[in-house]
């Protein structure tokens, strides 16, 4: 039997729910480049990253494809299938030669009809993804944007191998991640290089004090 990594989503999975999630899986290879599924798809199963690198993004509503992160081996990702199989809300491809564990909502759904007590353990981490769904709405409405600014470059800084590289996105792909606009964050920015936490060109945005910009995404003050 496969086994299932113990992260993100599926941490605070019980042994049997982990045990039961194994059982169903089934290995998949994809080449760079390759789609695991697109946005608008409908979603039909869980998977999990056991090698290589996936990137996902979404298309923005002036039509530009947006690369929102990358997920490396361990990543769980499309659990909210496993309870509606809604549409996708991104795309998933893989960004280099990787394989992932597929787990059908079906195959689930079957095996808890036969083992009804399982539905707990589904309803418990059910209520997770709710709460973490809702904190992170909390901080889109409630946080200030400079604040979500600057937790997104410095996510988007970590996803790569050197978190000093300039991170290649335009102010205006950069206010779409954070429900503002583009003027709005073009003077946060300005704001930020004068004092030389960041450099910003057509080319991008680039951190020059990592630790400053970690205390201004951690201020509410801004």
């Amino acid at each position: 039997m496969m086994e299932f990594p113990n992260s993100g989503f599926l941490s605070k999975a019980s042994e049997r729910l982990r045990s039961m999630l194994a059982a169903q899986a089934s290995e998949l290879t994809l080449n760079r480049g390759d789609v695991l599924f697109e946005q608008g798809d409908e979603g039909d199963a869980l998977f999990a990253i056991l090698d290589g690198t996936l990137e996902v993004s979404f298309l923005a509503m002036s039509g530009r494809k947006l690369a929102l992160s990358l997920m490396r081996p361990g990543e769980v990702f499309g659990e909210i299938a496993l309870f509606d199989n809604g549409p996708r809300t991104a795309t998933v491809t893989a960004a280099e030669k990787s394989r992932v564990l597929r787990v059908r909502q079906k195959d689930v759904m079957d095996q808890i009809r036969q083992h009804p007590d399982l539905a707990v353990d589904m309803i418990r981490l059910a209520g997770l993804r709710m709460r973490w769904m809702g904190s992170q709405l909390n901080e889109q409405v409630f946080l200030p944007m400079p604040v979500r600014l600057a937790r997104k470059l410095l996510h988007l800084a970590n996803l790569q191998d050197d978190p000093s590289q300039r991170i290649t996105l335009s102010q205006s792909e950069l206010a779409e991640f954070v429900g503002a606009t583009r003027e709005a964050v073009s003077k946060t920015i300005s704001g930020w290089k004068r004092i030389n936490v960041v450099e910003a060109s057509r080319g991008g945005v680039q951190i020059h004090d990592i630790a400053a910009l970690q205390q201004l995404a951690e201020s509410d003050l801004i």
